[in-house]
């Protein structure tokens, strides 16, 4: 089992497209995947309440809900189809509490947006991951998305300027599309479209999903996987 963290402490970023759409398409190839929505204001959950019975099966936790019916370990436990666990984080997470959220994280994807003020918050995010949270470089655990991205503007070219300084990889470049925004509204993602609908989005993120596929060989299959879906 896979555990992918999409992660960015900022709000507006991107966490929920990217997370909601790795979960459609981890779905589309019947992995039956696992969506953990950490973030209070629930908006992967929503997504997943619009899916209907006859769409490829995701599984969903809403860690930031209490059911006074069952145990928290009963609420929190991984379903034993679930192929890869993909957890959608809060905003505002405070450097303190990296270590623990990225401890079993086979993958962590931080998107950014091409805006100064994002630039800064990513700068802050990736320093943190390897500074407090110890995640080094060489473990290749780290993939930056640049989203929403416009290729042809002065910001854009910043943007990669500055993710080029990390020394973390870009593992995908997502344009600025509205088939994001049918996608949340209609609780589907782009792998659930007509190809010829989502062609070039659907190019973009190619390299992700080579990216994640190369980081589950690397793992190995033999690695043991915590029971919950807490703490990842």
């Amino acid at each position: 089992m896979q555990r992918i963290l999409v992660l960015n402490p900022k709000g507006g970023s991107g966490k929920t497209t990217v997370a909601t759409n790795l979960a459609s398409y981890f779905a589309s190839i019947g992995d039956h995947p696992l969506l953990t929505d950490d973030d209070p204001q629930g908006s992967s959950t929503r997504w997943l309440r619009k899916r209907t019975a006859e769409q490829p099966v995701i599984h969903g936790i809403a860690t930031f809900e209490r059911n006074s019916r069952v145990t928290r370990a009963w609420q929190m436990r991984v379903p034993a189809d679930a192929g890869h666990v993909v957890i959608d984080t809060p905003a505002a997470v405070p450097a303190q509490g990296m270590p623990d959220l990225t401890r079993n994280a086979d993958a962590i994807i931080v998107p950014v947006m091409p805006s100064d003020i994002d630039i800064h918050a990513c700068s802050k995010c990736i320093a943190d991951l390897l500074l407090i949270a110890k995640v080094r470089r060489d473990e290749h655990r780290i993939g930056v998305v640049a989203n929403r991205v416009k290729r042809n503007t002065r910001i854009y070219q910043s943007l990669m300027r500055f993710l080029e300084t990390l020394r973390i990889p870009i593992v995908a470049t997502l344009r600025d599309s509205q088939n994001y925004v049918r996608a949340a509204e209609l609780g589907i993602g782009l792998h659930e479209m007509k190809p010829a609908q989502a062609a070039q989005d659907l190019d973009d993120w190619r390299p992700l999903l080579a990216w994640l596929k190369a980081r589950e060989l690397a793992r190995g299959p033999s690695e043991s996987t915590p029971p919950v879906a807490a703490g990842i």
